[in-house]
């Protein structure tokens, strides 16, 4: 299927996993995705600093939130001219000849990982917020989710053919994980938000440092030497029922409005002739 095919793609009910979760998740999102060595030496060691979370903190969050926005509420014309905002960025991102591990932005391989945390993310907020997923429901949801690697020029043949075959991949995955020392430290510097330049509350680190352990597969937790207990569990288990109460009363408008700010943004840009990605 060609490039572009799925810009159309309706992904209303995927959008019922953009909300407050997203963002308390985003973090440990993070170190899913850098938990494959290519991507995470590609993030790590990108050319592209004034792009990157500790050269351009306020950026970054804010890109990072529009592609999200764009992929999820956005319409054709808006994720084409995203995709193609991130691939001229992209296309810096690339290991030097020899270097180990070898990675490039535009390997599909990867680009399929990355749009697979991405999914796994919007699933388990909507999930945290509206319960279980089922049935004809479950199936047209992880369909939708295909988006993810729309946006990032995965062919969308790559995308597993049913949410069964996504989760023997999602599975394999983590088995198959490896954060070593090197991005460890950089994954650690992101959780205790030293790409802000100045200093944080200590209850503030350790609430993050507990979110972003909640929200990570078992797996990855001991990959990154983050500490968990039963009665951890319990309590994180107790805090995502209580923010999932809220959400659902919220409208879907109050729900995604971080998004809906996101994607205003975007359009303001594109009626202006900015750089997307730029600022």
């Amino acid at each position: 299927m060609a490039v572009g095919a799925l810009d159309d793609l309706d992904t209303s009910l995927l959008a019922q996993g953009a909300s407050i979760f997203t963002a308390l998740s985003g973090t440990a999102n993070v170190v899913m995705q850098l938990s494959r060595p290519e991507v995470g030496y590609g993030v790590k060691d990108s050319p592209v600093v004034e792009g990157s979370l500790f050269g351009n903190p306020s950026r970054r969050r804010r890109t990072t939130v529009a592609f999200l926005a764009v992929a999820v509420l956005g319409s054709a014309d808006e994720r084409a001219a995203y995709r193609n905002a991130v691939n001229t960025s992209h296309a810096r991102v690339r290991s030097a000849p020899g270097a180990t591990p070898a990675y490039s932005a535009f390997d599909p391989e990867l680009q399929r990982w990355v749009a697979a945390c991405l999914y796994r993310g919007f699933e388990e907020s909507r999930e945290h917020a509206f319960g279980p997923l089922a049935g004809a429901e479950r199936a047209e949801f992880y369909r939708q989710g295909v988006i993810f690697g729309a946006m990032l020029q995965m062919p969308a043949e790559l995308w597993p053919a049913d949410r069964e075959a996504f989760e023997a991949y999602w599975r394999a995955g983590l088995a198959q994980a490896r954060i070593d020392p090197s991005v460890g430290a950089f994954l650690h510097r992101i959780i205790r938000l030293e790409y802000l330049d100045r200093r944080v509350p200590g209850p503030l680190l350790r609430l993050r440092a507990w979110l972003v352990t909640g929200y990570l597969p078992p797996e990855l937790r001991t990959a990154m030497g983050l500490p968990w207990s039963g009665r951890r569990q319990r309590a994180f288990d107790r805090f995502n029922r209580v923010v999932g109460a809220v959400v659902r009363r919220q409208s879907a408008e109050r729900r995604t409005r971080l998004f809906l700010a996101a994607l205003e943004d975007v359009r303001a840009r594109r009626a202006a002739g900015e750089d997307l990605l730029g600022g």
